[in-house]
């Protein structure tokens, strides 16, 4: 099944927002909040999903009925 280019760039915000996360959570100590390594873990296992999931399912434009211009 084909992901539109809605839904490609849905992903792809989702992606960049996971990545920031990833990044703001770097610096924080374990022992100031105990399961930063566990959410680290989880943020990285739905960036590569989602990475995945874009890999393996092509692309459909959105309103591909339309003629192309030329």
């Amino acid at each position: 099944m084909s992901l539109t280019e809605h839904e490609r760039a849905k992903i792809t915000d989702s992606v960049h927002s996971i990545q920031s996360a990833r990044a703001s959570l770097a610096d924080i100590e374990d022992d100031k909040v105990p399961t930063v390594d566990e959410i680290q873990e989880c943020l990285e296992d739905a960036d590569k999903k989602l990475r995945d999931a874009l890999r393996q399912t092509p692309g459909k434009k959105a309103g591909s009925h339309r003629k192309l211009e030329e």
